[in-house]
């Protein structure tokens, strides 16, 4: 079995929402804004911000919504 795994530092954009599936099996998502300072090819300094969407399932999906506000 492979399981794709990341790690995202940044801040969340809005509280998690949880959902329930038809099945009964808990979906969380939520998004994360990450920041990334960067010097452009004419030495100007820069800032971009990404926004990552994440949609965790199962049990996890339920500790996210408890524990990250």
């Amino acid at each position: 079995m492979y399981i794709n795994r990341a790690t995202i530092y940044g801040n969340l954009t809005r509280d998690p929402e949880l959902r329930y599936i038809p099945s009964g099996q808990a979906v969380t998502t939520f998004t994360v804004a990450v920041n990334r300072t960067y010097m452009a090819a004419t030495g100007e300094k820069k800032e971009e911000v990404s926004f990552i969407r994440v949609v965790v399932w199962a049990k996890l999906a339920e500790r996210c919504h408890e524990y990250l506000k």
